[in-house]
């Protein structure tokens, strides 16, 4: 599969610091290679996604970008695509379909604020998770998912700690 960056648009402090780690959280788990976060620059977020990569491995990385259309427009240029997760858009299961079709780099717009017109604009896929409102975090899993086809389960994160499965209770690997 090709790589998948998930880019956090308009991240504002004091207000999205758990939400947008919980993102981070997802993108970093079910596939995504990095994650970009736009918006008010949040060394906390940055610094904590690093910290569970270090730990839990995957190579996971993040970085912050100021001007998050000119990064968009980067990435394009280089060949990506662009989905906007959004509950405005074209058929979810049809979007997806034709991007994993595509077998290009992916570059996934989660919104924190409100969305600039500009980034419906830019995105190749306004990608309608379900047409009610939702959580962000929930909607960046099922696409990534989907885009996936579940294999992403599969993935070796190497890290210095792992998850025992176990019936009842945790039981975590220090590798």
């Amino acid at each position: 599969m090709a790589r998948i960056c998930v880019v956090r648009l308009g991240h504002r402090i004091g207000r999205d610091q758990r939400i947008t780690t919980h993102v981070f959280l997802v993108a970093r788990a079910f596939g995504a290679t990095e994650g970009v976060l736009c918006g008010d620059e949040d060394v906390s977020v940055l610094k904590g996604i690093a910290r569970v990569s270090e730990l839990w491995g995957g190579g996971f990385s993040t970085a912050y970008e100021k001007d998050w259309k000119r990064f968009v427009e980067g990435r394009k240029q280089a060949g990506w695509k662009v989905a906007h997760l959004t509950m405005y858009g074209e058929d979810f299961a049809a979007g997806v379909r034709k991007l994993r079709a595509l077998r290009k780099n992916v570059l996934v717009l989660v919104g924190a604020g409100k969305v600039p017109r500009e980034a419906y604009e830019l995105a190749d896929f306004n990608l309608a998770v379900g047409n009610q409102p939702h959580s962000e975090v929930a909607a960046l899993g099922m696409f990534l998912d989907r885009l996936f086809s579940s294999r992403q389960f599969a993935k070796k994160f190497g890290g210095k700690l792992k998850i025992a499965p176990n019936k009842c209770g945790k039981v975590v690997v220090h590798v």
